[in-house]
């Protein structure tokens, strides 16, 4: 597999083509053609204000892409990676009936009855096999919208993106989802090197059989486009021949698939006008949508979204992916684009890429911000632009008049406090006793600029903190350095910076260990800083946290992935249970180190729900409070209980990662949690 020269650049086009997709096609998802005409007219930009909806959401399409592809780095970045151990990171970051599915059922949701087959102990393939679930079951939709991934970590090589195509895939699907996934991968990776769409989809019908219903699919369209000029009648035909009426289940992948290769053909490789069809056709907007931007973005790299409306600012490179790895439920599609480039350079067997010695905020490449938004527009403007210092390097510029202010979100923000839809389960990114580093370079005239935070307070209401600030000359840098302080509990929402004058912002990262204690605080975002992987999450008088977990094993998560030497310490209080205590290093519901109180009178040091490393005997007793302390420095683990240490491990397989409260089928209560 060959890496392109501009490899980067174009993935960053899929991600934010995936992004624009799903954002514009979203908030009608599910509505006729007549009924879209009838209330929207022809979909040409985004509608989500006639709406009454939010731009930016949690949706299924996007968290399950990038989610999905974390299977990759957990088992190696192996080009052998199989299907059952993608189900495996199914198992690791899906939360049952709160994050990345749509919860439909078994027997009605795919990926529903797939995660409940693979929680039974099923392996993939057979999760997702017709023979175990069903034709219907087996070829909705779903195995085609979280394949962008597959594609982009595969560039110019179109079998290898469609066999990676069929392992995920096969996880929950079978018959012609699969072939639809496959088609749709192969078309995306040979898009890195190739823009003509015929023989685009030359190449992509040779990985599927030539029986196949897809591929039939795709040579009447192609002929229909070459007899009928018009798109709405081609529409019209299709809904005549493939349409909702013809297949059973929630939401059929040949409807769909077949309004995405129509919009191709009629689009002619024109962003907006592809993204107008897919979306006035109706079905499956959202899905449909996201599918097709990401080839095109592909394809056209950055320059396909010129030429026409703003796609890319009311975005801001914006991202939520709601998942048991809750450090990343806040995120971008620039620091998304480089965890997909970096993993396909890995199955190159190249060493990964870190603009700017691995910084969060970078701005590396064309038109990213990274979710920096001015507070008010008024005041202040963002935009990426060419280092004056050095013109193949792209910074942020932040122009401000009387404290103007941007800034990034590092946790749930206010809009999505109450978001509809798909939950947004999200830990914050920044935390008190890290250290924020933003390096700046004033313009053509002085300017002041300092740091700021804002944290959730009293009625969820942000409260600023403000950090150090210098005052530049013309053209003067300067390091701003700030450890962030003691928040008293309250979880950060956002960083930024305040400028008068204006600013290029090289970067702005953080690094080291928290200093922090978790405990009530008020409002309710305190605790929503933790991810909940249990049955339930309540405080008392007693105990800011309680937890209850009905069967097998649950976590109550925060923290984030560039946690490495920490350690965590709170008295546990355990229930009934056979399991209780801490966790460190959790990167999901199945990698961590835990030290727990356990049936039978032991004590455990485990990695994951099912290793022992480490066992002795301790007699423990219900309702009563243990001391705990866990801490991982390099490759030593080790706890203690009671101020005793009791283990002390070497072990190598999960180097960094939050913490987490663990019980398994019972409940347990916890006093103030601390990290250092």
């Amino acid at each position: 597999m060959s890496v392109p020269p501009d490899y980067e650049t174009r993935v960053y086009a899929g991600v934010l083509g995936k992004m624009i997709g799903v954002y514009l096609g979203r908030p009608f998802e599910g509505w006729t053609y007549e009924r879209i005409l009838e209330t929207l007219g022809e979909i040409t930009y985004y509608v989500h204000d006639q709406l009454g909806a939010p731009l930016i959401v949690t949706d299924d399409d996007l968290t399950g892409t990038f989610t999905f592809l974390r299977a990759l780095p957990d088992h190696g970045n192996r080009r052998d990676l199989t299907p059952a151990q993608i189900g495996e990171s199914w198992l690791n970051y899906i939360i049952e009936g709160k994050t990345i599915l749509w919860w439909g059922g078994l027997g009605y949701a795919t990926e529903h009855t797939a995660y409940l087959r693979l929680k039974r102990g099923v392996r993939a393939p057979e999760s997702g096999s017709m023979a175990r679930n069903g034709k219907t079951i087996a070829e909705q939709i779903g195995a085609q919208i979280f394949i962008d991934g597959w594609a982009m970590v595969a560039p110019d090589d179109p079998p290898f993106a469609a066999e990676l195509a069929r392992r995920a895939a096969s996880v929950s699907h079978d018959g012609e989802a699969v072939h639809a996934a496959m088609l749709w991968a192969a078309m995306e990776s040979a898009a890195f090197v190739e823009s003509d769409l015929m023989r685009l989809m030359d190449t992509s019908q040779s990985v599927i059989p030539r029986d196949s219903l897809i591929r039939h699919l795709m040579d009447q369209i192609r002929e229909k486009h070459a007899m009928e000029p018009d798109w709405r009648a081609a529409r019209a035909w299709l809904a005549a021949h493939y349409g909702y009426d013809k297949y059973r289940g929630a939401c059929h992948v040949v409807p769909n698939h077949g309004v995405m290769l129509l919009s191709l053909l009629y689009g002619e490789g024109d962003f907006c006008r592809t993204q107008t069809i897919v979306n006035t056709c109706g079905w499956d907007t959202d899905c449909n949508a996201g599918n097709v931007g990401c080839l095109l973005g592909i394809r056209g790299g950055l320059a396909a979204f010129e030429g026409g409306p703003d796609w890319r600012g009311p975005l801001a490179d914006r991202l939520y992916l709601s998942s048991a790895e809750g450090g990343r439920g806040i995120t971008d599609a620039l620091r998304e684009s480089y965890f997909v480039v970096n993993s396909g350079r890995a199955l190159a067997g190249l060493p990964p890429v870190l603009p700017k010695d691995g910084a969060r905020f970078h701005f590396s490449l064309p038109g990213s911000v990274q979710g920096f938004t001015a507070a008010d527009p008024a005041r202040c403007t963002v935009e990426n632009v060419a280092a004056p210092w050095q013109p193949e390097q792209r910074c942020l510029r932040i122009s401000g008049q009387g404290g103007g202010r941007a800034f990034t979100p590092t946790f749930i923000p206010p809009e999505a406090i109450h978001m509809k839809g798909y939950a947004l389960l999200a830990a914050p990114t920044l935390y008190p006793g890290q250290v924020v580093t933003a390096s700046v370079i004033a313009g053509d005239a002085p300017a002041a600029v300092g740091l700021y935070l804002d944290v959730y307070g009293d009625g969820d209401a942000l409260v600023g903190l403000d950090g150090p600030s210098s005052t530049l000359g013309a053209a003067e840098s300067g390091v701003l350095e700030w450890i962030v302080p003691d928040t008293d509990g309250a979880p950060i929402a956002r960083i930024g910076l305040k400028v008068d004058g204006a600013v290029y912002v090289d970067r702005l990262t953080w690094n080291g260990a928290p200093r922090t204690t978790f405990k009530r605080a008020p409002g309710s975002m305190w605790r929503r800083a933790w991810v909940d992987g249990v049955y339930r999450v309540r405080d008392s008088v007693d105990y800011p946290f309680m937890i209850s977990q009905n069967d097998g094993t649950g976590l109550l998560m925060t923290g984030a992935s560039d946690w490495r030497d920490v350690q965590v310490s709170a008295a546990i209080s355990p229930a009934l249970c056979k399991a209780a205590g801490l966790a460190v290093r959790v990167q999901g519901l199945r990698r961590f180190y835990g030290l727990l109180l356990c049936s039978h009178g032991k004590a455990r040091l485990v990695r994951g729900p099912e290793s022992v490393l480490a066992e002795c005997a301790f007699d423990w007793e219900y309702d009563r409070e243990y001391p705990m302390r866990l801490a991982a420095h390099g490759a030593r683990i080790q706890g203690w209980i009671d101020d005793q240490l009791v283990f002390s491990v070497e072990d190598e397989a999960y180097l960094d990662g939050g913490i987490a409260l663990v019980v398994d089928e019972g409940s347990l209560a916890a006093g103030e949690i601390h990290v250092a």
